[in-house]
């Protein structure tokens, strides 16, 4: 189990049991309500301490819901990055681009990330001005408060992103509007502008970048969820923010992250020790059991045995189509150290989706320390993760630089953007990000090339059909790959599936909601 001097970890644990209960499968009418909580809000948050242990509990349902496991899902096997061998909660239709708003897969990250967005919402009502002045807090109390509501208020900003970007209109809850009323249906340009919004605001109360506990969103998080919606801004409004990206890029580079030296460090059991590159995680932690969290993403590779992930034999949930071993020299670490391929057992390519051994695998997630021993399990199952979940890393804001400075954003420059690549690849080729060994040159910096290196760096970190979509390769024949859309060889399907519907379940709660076009 991984150690810190940090203890914030310590209080999302000791509140698990504790934590708001809310009914994962509820519907956004039922969300609407407030939470249920084993204690009353005043006797909860009548001292600085209960309002930290408020905020802990919101974080262990970012944590141990269901969140990470089904966003994971929706992001990766509607792509080329992963195909399901179990079709595991209708995972199968993400791959084939053919979901409905009565398919149960698409309700998961839906009810999750609404029910995040109901308990941040009953904390801002508890942490108002109004509320703290009538407990009788005064002085420095409140300047916390304010500091572990402005945190509570982002990972609101972050749950809605999600809902933007998957789900495009959703309805929108606030502190308002809870308890009293079914929430209204909010635009997607609109949401956007509240995001940006509130992003600003709380800019100013959050730690300085590389100052809080860790897990705990501080301004260099803030910058990076704004950076990341500019550069999607154009499939989000219809208008282009790259300068915009540009800046926020700008102020996370300036504030002193580095790239970690080698890569296979990025994502093991000790990778909290990843300060220089890591922005904002998730955390996990093997005394408490989940099995929605990186366990997940270390078990469920495919053929990969216990040697190598450091737990146990493989659940053979996912592998790759065979079109992202392309995108590499080889499919070893001999050349790229990031082509972590487990090919033993494996075909390359994939003939039956549901088949385990169609289609390379990779040992990427592996709950060992960066000296190859496994992390000691302190529970009953011997199987759960410590590996943390990084949302934003340094090599993400990177590309993202980069990106924004051949789509025309204002502010960088070409010369700047390649540097910044070849960091990246030098230290996927060198483990040394000065090494000059994978360089590229500026006639190989191509918007086409920008994509591909996403796919090297980030595969299976929740990005690629986000990115797809941007470059309109998610659901055209601009690019194919094997069984997208249900085909063997790949074949566009209709637009509408850059988006997923609104439940038909939330359709029938509430009359404020309106099925998004083509559904």
């Amino acid at each position: 189990m991984k150690t810190s001097n940090k203890i914030f970890n310590k209080w999302v644990f000791t509140v698990i049991l504790l934590v708001i209960a809310v009914n994962f499968n509820s519907c956004t009418d039922d969300l609407n309500k407030e939470p249920l909580n084993t204690l009353t809000n005043d006797k909860q948050f009548n001292s600085v301490d209960g309002y930290k242990q408020g905020l802990a509990s919101v974080y262990s349902n970012l944590v141990y819901n269901t969140f990470l496991r089904f966003y994971w899902s929706m992001q990766e096997y509607s792509t080329d990055m992963a195909v399901s061998t179990w079709n595991d909660g209708g995972d199968g239709i993400y791959h084939e681009l053919a979901w409905s708003a009565d398919s149960p897969a698409i309700t998961n990250v839906y009810n999750a990330s609404l029910s995040i967005i109901t308990l941040c919402n009953n904390f801002i009502n508890e942490s108002s001005d109004q509320a703290l002045s009538d407990r009788g807090f005064s002085g420095s109390d409140i300047d916390k408060i304010k500091q572990y509501q402005a945190e509570i208020r982002y990972l609101r900003a972050y749950c809605f992103w999600i809902l933007m970007d998957a789900y495009g209109n959703p309805p929108f809850p606030t502190e308002n509007n809870l308890g009293t009323s079914s929430p209204e249906q909010i635009q997607r340009a609109d949401l956007f502008a509240f995001i940006e919004s509130e992003l600003k605001a709380i800019e100013p109360m959050l730690a300085d970048p590389r100052t809080n506990e860790r897990g705990r969103p501080d301004k260099a998080a803030d910058w990076a969820l704004l950076s990341r919606m500019y550069l999607n801004a154009k499939v989000y409004t219809g208008q282009e923010h790259y300068t915009d990206a540009i800046t926020y890029s700008k102020k996370i580079i300036d504030a002193g992250y580095q790239l970690e030296t080698n890569y296979s460090w990025l994502m093991l059991g000790d990778n909290y020790l990843n300060t220089n590159e890591f922005i904002w995680t998730i955390n996990f932690n093997n005394t408490n059991i989940t099995w929605y969290g990186t366990n997940f993403l270390s078990l469920g590779a495919a053929g990969v045995p216990a040697s190598i992930n450091g737990m146990s034999g493989s659940w053979n949930a996912f592998r790759f189509t065979q079109q992202i071993p392309a995108l590499f020299p080889t499919s070893d670490t001999s050349v790229d150290k990031r082509a972590q391929f487990y090919t033993n057992g494996q075909n390359l390519e994939v003939d039956n989706i549901s088949t385990s051994t169609d289609g390379y695998s990779a040992y990427k997630y592996r709950n060992v320390t960066r000296e190859g021993t496994p992390i000691t399990q302190n529970n009953n199952y011997g199987n759960i993760a410590d590996i943390d979940f990084p949302v934003f890393r340094l090599a993400e804001i990177y590309l993202t630089y980069a990106e924004a400075v051949l789509r025309g954003g204002t502010g960088g420059d070409t010369s700047t953007a390649l540097n910044f690549i070849n960091e990246i690849r030098g230290r996927a080729y060198a483990d040394d990000p000065s090494s000059s060994e994978g360089n590229i040159t500026t006639s190989d910096l191509t918007l086409d090339f920008i994509l591909d290196e996403k796919a090297r760096e980030f595969y299976w970190e929740a990005q690629r059909r986000t990115d797809l979509i941007r470059f309109d390769k998610l659901t055209s024949g601009n690019y194919l790959w094997a069984w997208k859309g249900g085909v063997k060889e790949g074949r566009s399907v209709d637009d509408k599936y850059n988006l997923f519907p609104i439940p038909t379940a939330d359709l029938l709660a509430n009359p404020n909601l309106v099925q998004i076009d083509g559904f």
